[in-house]
């Protein structure tokens, strides 16, 4: 009788270049369980959920199912055998409906056509066995992010799934949704599926989990009863160091405005109203923090503080130091001291096939600086990019690697090294450090707290509630286009309030809101 549903035995995982993702890794599963993976980035998990995923070989190891040894050369192999995956970033095509997306590559077929009466009929009866209540015909676009991620669980299942890997699967939820989340975890957890669940979130880890796995350096630090761990010996274990995201932020004397957002409306080419009557003031020496559900119109406010906004038409003003940068270019708002921290790295953040040196510093290539004559000073570049580098403790091989050779946490430290080491009078910071560990995040924290320490306006957009509630002075609630909150004093909100208000429960009144103007 096999002891584990599933064990990975001596895994190790070497690239071409020489990098070593994992090393004798031996991690199982029991039936029915709730298992954490923990470690900081570019501890190794992404790539052992890869290899148990299909999606990489490994150098060495094996794998057994249910005492067999198996090869899971593709996600298609996993996916027969049992394993699905919940990426971070959901794998849906917005404009097809919930029974579409659930039986897509696998469409039921009427003649030639596609029978769309059973793809519902599919749907509905996914949706009954696990008590996951989804509206089949539904566009996946009209869906919240909690309906999304329900939806993904569902294709998942559908497949057969018994082993469920969810990557970051919190990252953008409220904290109802969470809830909600949980409870249809443990529902799965009773009806014997197993479910694998990576987080960085280590208050959520020991909610919900029965063991937990920390990964440190391509290696397992030890298997843990989630009851018999604290979230500050988890923490140690993955890092190896205590690590507390409080901070004692200084009391600073703010000054004028830098960033003023007057009546900004944006609607599309339909006339939908994307954005309605955004009224706020962030001044030097001042984090403001914009909560919300994703897709609340944050996307549009920071296309237009970035001079991005393309086929939309806007009204009202956005003006940086007094100036209306509305009809301006991105270089011509870069030149007025705007940095911006995007919230995804890898399509907006990086050029994946450049040097870590290249991404640090191409922001600055047009500086006298950084040129000789008709050439870019190669000394000079050299020397600020393992400064920075190592000031910003970026793990690599040296500032010529390519970028695109990191771990996500490592590129995001790239990342914000870029944004921040221009001595920014604004800076526009989109989840700052989604998808990177404790360690990491602390870090990033901390070089935002200099910035405002060195008079840099902030604007802080994000996902995660407790960074928000954190570090910000003053915090804004986003809905549907609209703020509907404003807080004077983050630290005193809970996160259970703000999600009332993310959720467009509560609203406070237009007087109480206005004052995100003229706070101080």
């Amino acid at each position: 009788m096999y002891k584990a549903l599933l064990e990975m035995r001596g895994i190790t995982k070497v690239y071409p270049n020489g990098v070593v993702a994992n090393k004798d890794v031996h991690f199982s599963l029991r039936e029915g369980e709730i298992h954490a993976i923990a470690g900081e980035n570019g501890a190794g998990k992404s790539t052992l959920m890869k290899i148990m995923f299909g999606m990489e070989e490994p150098s060495e190891g094996e794998i057994y199912i249910k005492g067999e040894k198996v090869k899971l050369q593709s996600a298609q192999d996993a996916i027969d055998r049992g394993i699905g995956m919940v990426h971070q970033h959901f794998m849906l095509v917005p404009s097809f409906t919930v029974a579409e997306n659930m039986v897509l590559g696998m469409e039921p077929r009427r003649g030639v056509g596609i029978n769309y009466a059973e793809a519902v009929r599919m749907t509905e009866e996914t949706a009954r066995k696990y008590n996951l209540a989804v509206d089949p015909k539904a566009k996946v676009e009209d869906l919240t992010v909690g309906m999304k991620q329900k939806v993904e669980i569902l294709k998942a299942l559908l497949r057969g799934a018994k082993i469920l890997v969810l990557d970051e699967p919190t990252a953008v939820l409220t904290p109802q949704e969470t809830e909600e989340l949980f409870r249809e975890l443990k529902q799965l957890r009773e009806q014997g599926h197993t479910i694998v669940f990576i987080s960085h979130k280590l208050k959520e880890v020991k909610a919900i989990c029965d063991r937990i796995t920390i990964m440190r350096s391509g290696r397992s630090e030890g298997v843990f009863q989630t009851q018999d761990v604290t979230e500050q010996e988890i923490s140690r274990l993955m890092v190896g160091r205590d690590v507390v995201l409080k901070y004692d932020k200084e009391i600073l004397a703010v000054s004028e405005p830098v960033l003023t957002v007057q009546g900004l409306s944006v609607n599309d080419a339909d006339g939908k109203a994307l954005l309605s009557d955004i009224n706020f003031a962030v001044r030097g020496g001042q984090i403001v923090g914009i909560a919300g559900v994703e897709g609340n119109g944050q996307t549009q406010l920071i296309e237009a503080l970035t001079g991005s906004l393309r086929g939309v038409s806007s009204q009202g003003s956005v003006l940086v130091k007094g100036k209306d940068i509305r009809e301006s270019d991105i270089l011509d708002i870069r030149k007025l001291g705007v940095s911006y921290i995007p919230e995804d790295r890898m399509r907006q953040g990086i050029a994946s096939e450049a040097s870590i040196a290249d991404n640090l510093l191409s922001t600055q290539y047009r500086t006298k600086a950084m040129n000789k004559g008709l050439f870019l000073n190669g000394s000079r570049i050299a020397k600020l990019a393992v400064s920075l580098v190592e000031e910003f403790k970026v793990r690599c091989s040296g500032p010529s690697q390519p970028i695109g050779m990191l771990s996500g946490g490592n590129m995001q430290k790239v990342v914000v090294a870029r944004e921040c080491s221009t001595e920014p009078q604004l800076l526009i910071a989109e989840q700052p450090t989604r998808g990177v560990d404790i360690g990491a995040a602390q870090f990033i924290h901390q070089k935002l707290l200099e910035l405002r320490s060195d008079d840099c306006a902030i604007l802080l957009v994000s996902a995660d509630l407790n960074e928000i509630l954190e570090i910000s002075d003053s915090l804004l609630v986003m809905y549907e286009g609209k703020i509907v909150a404003f807080f004077e004093e983050p630290s005193k909100v809970s996160e259970e309030e703000l999600g009332l208000y993310m959720l467009g429960i509560h609203r406070q009144d237009e007087e109480h809101i206005g004052r995100a103007v003229n706070h101080v």
